[in-house]
């Protein structure tokens, strides 16, 4: 059965917006006083609340003042991990650096530890209970990476975890495989560690559907450029590439390019020449704010990225180390106060952009055709939502056409 669900003050629809570079708020499609007729999960229909058909539909009315947009599109977590790093946050406030201390055996060894030693029902119990928060803020879509796993077995196990889980909660995950993030301390070179995850690990992660997503974090401390080259070539014609690059030394965003990634993200460390190539890209730049938040460190340039015609998406980060909030629309917010971004520009990172950076062609926008991903604001005016800055949620959710109050 159709149903119209209306009306909303306003429906800001994302759609017809391009992939890259600046948008002013006056390209944004404003439906006033709209609906959307929904079925079996997608839209069927938007416009006018009062010029829609309501033959043989249900109507579901929306009586209080209500803002709709396509649900956000979080295209960089770490949500699937257990334990604790609030002694390293306080480290690092204390003067101690990231690098430091992951160089001395803390940092991203720490969760793999937690997370190795966690049993299956207290790793899934942690992680819903974020995507819990997530969802009734408004998040409908998660990429979620691997990663904190000592071996080969618990990386398996954790895409495991991760594919029970996205069968099982109300947000999409989109899984990646990160067993490129650091070396786990039983391998005696990077170079073995990089051969195994080619040999043994990726080959199963494929004939068992897994992930089709493999990411790599190319930084001092963890793979060299010339490591991340090497590995991407070989991975790249099985699997969509991502790459962490940028966050503390610049030179990894090229490697990525280079080897056709869907995304790179991070870019906090930049210089112009990277833009540029970076803008004669398909590759969207993933700008995560949580990240510079939790380490008190720059912001990547993303007034500047845009404005070099880049395609630029924002992500939380959510992690236990670096980017510990996980509040995607607080840091969206604040990110779009600290550069100087529109309000279109903002709202187009975490819905269609985010979209693109996770190669989803089905989401994103509210339009016909599109599965009915859809958040309502308490409010009149569509700029309200960025003005408090993450403080007012969501009202009203509907994640596949299920409308949850």
């Amino acid at each position: 059965m159709k149903e119209l669900i209306g009306p909303f003050s306003q429906i800001i629809t994302m759609a017809n917006l391009p992939e890259r570079g600046a948008i002013s708020d006056n390209s944004l499609e404003i439906i006033e006083d709209g609906g959307v007729v929904i079925e079996n999960g997608k839209i069927i229909e938007v416009g006018d609340f009062s010029l829609l058909s309501k033959n043989d539909l249900d109507i579901r009315e929306i009586n209080y003042p209500c803002v709709l947009l396509p649900g956000f599109i979080d295209s960089h977590t770490h949500v699937c991990y257990y334990g604790n790093r609030s002694d390293e946050y306080a480290k690092r406030n204390s003067g101690i650096s990231y690098q430091q201390i992951l160089e001395e055996g803390g940092g991203i060894h720490n969760t793999m530890n937690s997370t190795s030693n966690s049993t299956d029902e207290q790793l899934i119990d942690d992680t819903l209970n974020r995507l819990k928060r997530h969802f009734q803020e408004g998040v409908l879509t998660c990429e979620v990476k691997s990663g904190y796993a000592p071996n080969l077995e618990d990386e398996i196990r954790m895409l495991k975890i991760i594919n029970k889980i996205d069968r099982s909660n109300e947000i999409d995950l989109i899984s990646t495989c990160l067993a490129a993030h650091v070396t786990p301390k039983k391998y005696e070179s990077s170079k073995k560690y990089l051969d195994s995850i080619l040999n043994d690990l990726l080959p199963k992660i494929k004939k068992d559907n897994l992930s089709n997503r493999v990411d790599i974090f190319i930084e001092e401390k963890a793979f060299s450029v010339i490591e991340a080259s090497n590995f991407l070539e070989k991975v790249r014609d099985d699997f969509f590439i991502t790459a962490h690059t940028n966050q503390f030394t610049s030179g990894g965003l090229k490697v990525g390019v280079d080897n056709g990634a869907v995304s790179v993200d991070h870019l906090e460390v930049i210089n112009n020449q990277e833009i540029d190539y970076l803008s004669k890209s398909n590759t969207t730049g993933v700008v995560l704010p949580g990240c510079s938040l939790g380490l008190g460190i720059p912001f990547a340039p993303a007034r500047k990225l845009l404005d070099n015609n880049c395609k630029v998406s924002i992500a939380s980060d959510w992690n236990p180390g670096s980017a510990p909030m996980g509040d995607l629309l607080m840091q969206a917010s604040l990110l779009g106060s600290i550069e100087k971004l529109s309000n279109a520009e903002v709202l187009a990172g975490i819905t269609c952009r985010s979209a693109n950076a996770l190669s989803l062609e089905d989401r994103g926008s509210l339009e016909n055709g599109k599965i009915a991903d859809m958040i309502g604001f308490e409010t009149n005016d569509f700029r309200d939502i960025l003005y408090n800055q993450g403080k007012l949620k969501p009202s009203f959710i509907c994640k596949r056409g299920k409308i949850y109050n």
